[in-house]
């Protein structure tokens, strides 16, 4: 006989894993099921000869001193009873926008920001100032607005068409399954997240943030089955009711959450179903391990939004990749640096359906490629850097449809967002990012918040 649970939960990416712990702490009797053989999703690691190397995670956003008792942070610490000194976290130092003719540099003080576009616009201070007001009023985490052009918003407040690009581009990049714009809640969320609270990175990078929450799923004793993919979403009378696993299991539920996607989503119900639209930005990203730290050839920010142009495409490119554009992050650099050695990291927008038609041969000739433009862009941003690279690794578009199912690798999934996380099937959830919470933080934020909305209350 099949065994039955209160929730199955597909995906033990960050949103998967914080909806478990969340209905664990009220007695749920709750089965996570994930694919791989480690937890995480998008934001995971692995190591290569001896180098332990994150994926995903540049920076955590929406920085909170300990003792903050408002903000995303906080709340999550509160609502999965984590300590805040779990997380380890060291603050960014700087980080810098940079166009061809101007820059921006901005920290974890929303004052330093105001400043630099007072000192390179003044004629936009007044608008960006009004702008920060009419962005801590807005209500960003309402379930039930519809789509609005945060250009167009933006726009109202300010003129400048290189400061508008320039504010966007981390947002954009950061957090946007829509190409060249976002919806006005998305960019409330972001603005916030980077340039209100700020940017912070873990002491031990991502596996700190995923080894806590699971030790809190092993204390509440949740199940959680690795090499479990699901094969199929078992529907009755239109109310999902269970799934069936790769290895023929069947598996029954009162609910499901699901942090798959929703398209992907959809797609495991064998039942008709409403289209949805597949993202369609995906990215490379060139890993270098360097004999030296960045500060010795005199890399000081954190991170670095590259742009090449008076416009910010962000959009899937004709080409492999676009090498215009690019975030270079430098791990090393957080007011604490816990690595052995030094790290760059360079992500740029690429294109999977490009990447997914070469052979073999082509594809290594062409990460290749990558890795050679990354070395490039470094050396135009610090004329100084000739050091010795001991380690590189580069992921493609096709890597990230491998480790996180996503299809066409679209890192931020679908522009189509479930706010409320309903489906057309009654007891189906979506979290996570297609939910439409973004990054680490948000991404653990929607599992909550499905979790108390969908599971604790909706029995009630």
């Amino acid at each position: 006989m099949a065994e039955k649970y209160d929730c199955l939960i597909i995906g033990a990416g960050m949103s998967g894993l914080a909806a478990g712990i969340r209905l664990g702490m009220y007695g749920k009797k709750v089965c996570i099921l994930e694919k791989h053989t480690i937890p995480g999703g998008l934001n995971s690691y692995y190591k290569r000869k001896s180098h332990l190397l994150d994926v995903g995670l540049h920076a955590l956003t929406n920085f909170a001193p300990k003792g903050t008792r408002s903000g995303p942070l906080p709340k999550i610490f509160r609502q999965l009873r984590i300590p805040y000194d779990t997380f380890k976290l060291s603050p960014q130092v700087k980080s810098k926008i940079v166009f061809p003719e101007h820059e921006l540099t901005f920290t974890n003080n929303i004052d330093d920001l105001i400043s630099e576009v007072h000192q390179n616009f003044p004629h936009e201070t007044d608008g960006f100032l009004k702008l920060i007001e009419k962005i801590k009023s807005h209500n960003a985490l309402s379930l039930s607005d519809s789509y609005l052009s945060a250009k167009e918003v933006v726009g109202e407040y300010i003129k400048d068409s290189i400061l508008k690009e320039m504010i966007f581009t981390p947002p954009l990049i950061y957090g946007s399954a829509w190409e060249n714009d976002m919806d006005f809640s998305q960019f409330v969320i972001m603005f916030e997240s980077l340039y209100l609270e700020g940017l912070s990175r873990p002491f031990g990078g991502v596996r700190t943030i995923l080894s806590s929450l699971e030790e809190k799923i092993k204390k509440l004793g949740i199940e959680i089955r690795y090499r479990s993919g699901v094969k199929r979403i078992i529907t009755q009378d239109n109310k999902a009711v269970g799934v069936e696993l790769l290895n023929g299991e069947i598996l029954k539920t009162d609910k499901i959450l699901s942090s798959a996607g929703l398209p992907e989503t959809m797609n495991m119900v064998k039942e008709e179903t409403p289209t949805y639209l597949t993202g369609g930005l995906s990215f490379t990203e060139s890993i270098l391990i360097l004999k030296d730290r960045p500060k010795t050839f005199g890399a000081d920010s954190t991170l670095i939004f590259y742009n090449n142009d008076k416009i910010y495409k962000y959009q899937k490119p004709k080409t492999l990749v676009d090498f215009d554009s690019a975030v270079v992050c430098f791990p090393n650099n957080f007011e604490k640096d816990d690595l052995n050695e030094g790290v760059v990291r360079i992500t740029n927008i690429a294109n999977f359906k490009k990447w997914d038609d070469l052979d073999r041969k082509s594809y290594l000739i062409e990460k290749e490629k990558v890795y050679q433009n990354s070395l490039k862009l470094i050396k135009k941003l610090y004329p100084g850097f000739n050091h010795e690279v001991i380690y590189k690794d580069v992921f493609t578009p096709k890597t990230v449809k491998r480790f996180t199912g996503h299809l066409g690798g679209a890192v931020y999934g679908s522009p189509e967002k479930k706010k409320d996380g309903t489906t057309a099937f009654k007891d189906l959830y979506i979290c996570g990012t297609d939910q439409g919470f973004l990054g680490i933080v948000g991404s653990m934020l929607s599992g909550i918040s499905m979790a108390n909305l969908h599971v604790l209350m909706g029995n009630k």
